[in-house]
Formats: structure tokens, C-alpha cells, sequence
């Protein structure tokens, strides 16, 4: 056994491998000290080494549930970066569990913070995350489904449901999605979004991310599926619908009244995000009789020293805000917030100030932007930021009836948008369980 190890690692020499003699067995064993924890001294060298009984020794082989057997050399190299141990005993072949688990704390949600609900977020192990999960779904039909990604990772996953809600169809489909993966390293969740989404360039996803236990309890519990990845604090949600993505956790936990205001708060921020700019240009440009003539004396009158088209005036203030949303995330959390805070309203009260952009222009950018961070989702938010240029380059064409086209076309895109099957812009979805009866029928 060691000498086919050897030939695995032959450059590798953290690699320990050793023919260990008590006098009465002689076992073989090879194991990465630095991917191993201290149970392989209580496991396997104490009980071989100073209270050895060969019949003791051989039920604790059957017994121990960390001993597995492992006749398969083909098996042994990823048995061996897993953390387990592997001992040749009587010319047959065990592997030991002892791979070492650094301590994780459960940290409280970065991402997705709430005001009223649980602060507890996933963590980067994998079976902390389904401690927490069981902690909130405690049934007894939670199905987990192991599987390992990445020819060089081997990362682990659990994909979770609950096998009385979820629709064996879709389970179906993304089984046959996952056999279609094909990744070197699988690192994160974003990773297996590209993997899993059918059509990669899709506008708006398809696949939801989340860091809290709370919101995944909630999903499983309409018939959603779960994928939990060791080294992601983040979980992904299939089939899901728009709803979901504008959906806060918010909302489980106020009043009635008051999460239906918030969203159609985030509903109308969407719509001012995506058609703000371009009814902008489409107004100053094309039609300023749709206002008043009061109003668009005002607005005539801020851009009468700016010296070029309103289109390059929006360009110019919206990629000053892309440059300051993506300057706070690079930007170390220390200085992030006040650097970017101090650079906007320095460069907007300078850039107005010079004739570069007008007055109503600071106000369109300042609503495009706050409209855009009320969105609960960042991969939806990010999806609405694109959006709102391709509006923009309509509307230097067309002015509003190229918007309301275009607004038009984007609609009919999304109900013909789907989620594992699902319509993507569903108001309501029935029970799966009742999907299924129905197709037993």
C-alpha cells in the first residue's frame, strides 16, 4: 500500500507513511499530519501502541463507525487530502476519519441584515451550516444528498429538501443539471450558479443566493431545494420565482400592512432604477412637451451651461456612481464608507458647479442610485443595473416610445423567463405535493 501511495505523491513531503510493529501486528499507515486532527492518536496509535488486544483492536475496526473499509487504490489519494487515514491491517485496507476541523464561529448576516428576525448567517463548514439549518427546519422528511465537484477540489456539497413538498420533476432536473458540472476548483456559489443555470447569459438569475439558515428554512418549506457548499457561506435556492428576489426576511417578521408598503416600495425602485436615466434623456431631448411648461422651463433652465446632449450627461454621472459603488467594495471596510460618501458629494457639487451636469441630473442620479440599493438581492440588484443601460441606449433613439417598448419587451421576456421549469414570473405556485397527485392521476 505505501509504495502505491508513494508513486501518487512522489514530490509530496509533508506525506507520512510508516510500517508501524507492536510485536505482535506489524499495519502500514499513511496520513498528512497537516490535514489530520488529534483523534488519530485516540483512534489509532494508543489502542495499536500501549493497551493493544488483538481481539479488542479488531472489534473496534467493526464498531467505530470512523473506520471504513477502503479496498479501492483508486479511492485512497482523495481519502488522503479528505483528512483520513489509511492502514493496511491483515492484508485488508481501513480508512480513519480524522480530518482536522478548524473551530468556526457563527457570525451574524453581512449581506442580508434584518432588523427584527435571527442575526445568525451560515458559516464556510458545511455541517455547522446544517446544524443551523436543522436548528430552524427540524422535521424528519429533511432529505440531504451528499456529492463531491471539482476534479481537484472535491468539494463537498449536500443538496437539501424536503421530500414531502419537493416536485420530483425538478429534483429530476437538477440531478441532470449536476452530473453536467464540469469544474477544476469549485470555490464558491457563484461557481455553480454559471454550472447549474441552463442558459448562462441570462439577464436576471435564476438560481438564488442566500447567506441566512432562516430564509432556507422558509424555501424548504414551500418545496424548494437547498444546495449547501463546504466553503461558502452561502446557500442557493432553486426554482424561484421575481417575487423571491425582491422578498426581505423583513416581511416574515412585520406587521401586514406595513412588508406590502415596503414592497411596493422595492417594486416602484425597481421601475425608477431601470427607466429613470432613460426618461431623462427621452424628455429633455425628444419630448419636453409631456411636462408642464412650467417644469420644463426648470429643467431647460438647469442645463442651459451644460455643453453637450443630455445622453452624455448621464453617462458621465452614471459612471461616477458605478465607480463609487465598486470603489466602497474594494475599498478596506475601514475607510470604504467614508471615502466613497465624501468623493460623491465632493464630485457631484463640483461637477454641477463647473457646467457639467445640471441640477436635476444630481437629483436623477442620487434616486437611480438610493433605488437601486432597496433591492433585498445583489445578484438582482446587479441584473437592474445593467438593464438601465440598455433603456438608455433606446431612449437616445427612440425618446419614450422606445422606453415604453422597450419596457413592454422586458416584460414579456420575464414571463417567458423560466427556474428549473417554473415560471419565473409567477404570482402564485401551488404545492408540489399537489402537482404530483395530479400527475398520478
Amino acid at each position: 500500500m505505501i509504495e502505491e501511495i508513494r508513486s501518487d505523491f512522489i514530490d509530496a513531503t509533508d506525506l507520512f507513511t510508516d510500517i508501524l510493529d507492536n510485536g505482535f501486528w506489524a499495519i502500514e499507515i499513511a496520513y498528512f499530519p497537516s490535514l489530520c486532527d488529534e483523534r488519530i492518536k485516540d483512534g489509532v496509535l494508543v489502542p495499536f501502541s500501549y493497551r493493544f488486544d488483538p481481539d479488542e483492536f479488531r472489534r473496534m475496526l467493526h464498531s467505530n463507525p470512523k473506520y471504513e473499509n477502503a479496498d479501492n487504490p483508486k479511492e485512497w489519494a482523495n481519502l488522503l487530502l479528505k483528512g483520513y487515514v489509511l492502514l493496511k491491517i491483515e492484508g485488508k485496507h481501513y480508512s480513519f476519519k480524522s480530518d482536522r476541523t478548524p473551530v468556526t464561529q457563527i457570525d451574524i448576516a453581512q449581506v442580508e441584515s434584518t432588523l427584527q428576525g435571527p442575526q445568525a448567517a451560515f458559516t464556510e463548514d458545511l455541517n455547522i451550516n446544517m446544524f443551523l439549518l436543522r436548528l430552524r427546519y427540524n422535521v424528519p422528511s429533511l432529505t440531504v444528498e451528499p456529492f463531491d465537484k471539482g476534479t481537484l477540489s472535491r468539494t463537498a456539497l449536500f443538496v437539501v429538501y424536503d421530500h414531502r413538498l419537493v416536485n420530483p420533476n425538478i429534483l429530476k432536473s437538477l440531478h441532470k443539471q449536476l452530473d453536467k458540472v464540469k469544474l477544476d476548483l469549485l470555490q464558491s456559489s457563484g461557481q455553480m450558479i454559471k454550472q447549474l443555470t441552463e442558459k448562462s447569459r441570462r439577464l436576471f438569475p435564476t438560481i438564488l443566493e442566500t447567506e441566512r439558515p432562516d430564509r432556507v428554512a422558509s424555501m424548504l418549506s414551500k418545496g424548494k431545494i437547498a444546495i449547501l457548499i463546504n466553503g461558502s457561506r452561502f446557500a442557493l435556492l432553486l426554482p424561484v420565482r421575481l417575487f423571491d428576489f425582491m422578498h426581505a426576511m423583513d416581511d416574515e417578521y412585520e406587521s401586514f400592512w406595513m412588508s406590502r408598503l415596503l414592497s411596493i416600495v422595492r417594486y416602484f425602485a425597481v421601475v425608477l432604477t431601470i427607466t429613470l436615466p432613460a426618461l431623462y434623456i427621452a424628455i429633455v431631448s425628444y419630448n419636453p412637451e409631456i411636462f408642464r411648461v412650467q417644469i420644463a422651463f426648470t429643467i431647460d433652465g438647469s442645463r442651459a451651461g451644460v455643453p453637450y446632449p443630455s445622453f452624455i450627461e448621464v453617462f458621465i454621472m452614471l459612471f461616477m456612481i458605478e465607480a463609487l459603488i465598486e470603489a466602497s467594495i474594494r475599498l478596506p471596510r475601514i475607510v470604504g464608507s467614508t471615502a466613497t460618501t465624501v468623493g460623491g458629494l465632493i464630485l457631484g457639487q463640483a461637477a454641477q458647479q463647473a457646467g457639467l451636469v445640471s441640477t436635476i441630473m444630481i437629483i436623477v442620479t442620487s434616486v437611480v442610485a438610493i433605488s437601486n440599493f432597496v433591492i433585498p438581492n445583489v445578484s438582482f440588484s446587479q441584473s437592474v443595473r445593467l438593464m438601465k443601460y440598455l433603456f438608455i441606449v433606446i431612449a437616445m433613439i427612440y425618446g419614450v416610445s422606445g422606453v415604453a417598448v422597450l419596457f413592454f419587451a422586458l416584460i414579456v421576456y420575464l414571463c417567458n423567463l423560466r427556474s428549473f421549469g417554473e415560471p419565473y414570473f409567477a404570482l402564485f405556485t401551488s404545492r408540489s405535493k399537489e402537482k404530483s397527485n395530479k400527475e398520478k392521476g
